[in-house]
């Protein structure tokens, strides 16, 4: 199987492989592989966003966002590749993150044509990319080879539905305290809010509640 070619043009902070794009410079590697038009991952952003964040602003981790295209027959416009190609041109602009939020935060219905071009511009303006370069950019497109790229790389290494996250190259459940668990792991250190790891294996076994619970989309 030969690797699928990597787009011409790639947004600023992507990865060595083209196949992200990198928040923070912390040691531990985290990759959320997300989709825009999954409503798990909307939960999942909006539930451990704010957790992830503060993983990267104290420097603990490299977060490696991956916008895949799962869901572009779900909608009838290909919204999902759509969408990964505006967080590109928010990434150009240093407010991927933050754009990626808003996303999420505005997710469209899935069987319609989600948000159009000038509301996925306006969704920019509140984050702070308020400037023409930015509308221009999502009006040209130039990430639209951009999504099914890292689709076919996540597909390639095994990710079969979104959301999906790997610690350090270890899938982890998407919610923040296992991710926060294994950060600590793979940094060397202990579990967090727990005394021992004897205590975090005993709770691990407990039955979960219904709000801890996150089913990935399938693909």
């Amino acid at each position: 199987m030969t690797d699928p070619a990597v787009p011409g043009r790639l947004p600023a902070g992507a990865t060595v492989e083209g196949d992200g794009v990198i928040a923070g410079d912390g040691p531990v590697r985290v990759d959320a592989f997300i989709d825009f038009l999954c409503l798990f991952c909307r939960e999942f952003e909006l539930s451990s966003g704010p957790a992830l964040a503060e993983l990267v602003a104290g420097g603990e981790v490299s977060l490696v966002y991956h916008p895949l295209n799962f869901l572009d027959e779900a909608s009838t416009t290909g919204y999902s590749t759509r969408a990964a190609a505006a967080s590109g041109c928010a990434a150009d602009g240093g407010r991927f993150v933050a754009y990626a939020h808003a996303l999420f935060a505005g997710q469209p219905p899935e069987g319609g044509p989600g948000l159009s071009d000038t509301e996925l511009a306006a969704l920019g303006h509140q984050v702070g990319l308020a400037g023409a370069a930015f509308t221009a950019c999502v009006s040209g497109a130039p990430y639209l080879d951009w999504a099914p790229y890292v689709t076919a790389r996540a597909t390639a290494a095994g990710v079969e539905a979104t959301p999906a996250v790997l610690v350090a190259g270890a899938a982890v459940r998407p919610q923040a305290r296992p991710i926060a668990a294994a950060v600590a792991r793979a940094a060397g250190g202990r579990d967090p809010g727990t005394r021992s790891g004897r205590r975090r294996r005993q709770r691990a076994s407990e039955p979960r509640g219904a709000d801890e619970v996150m089913w990935p989309h399938p693909r």
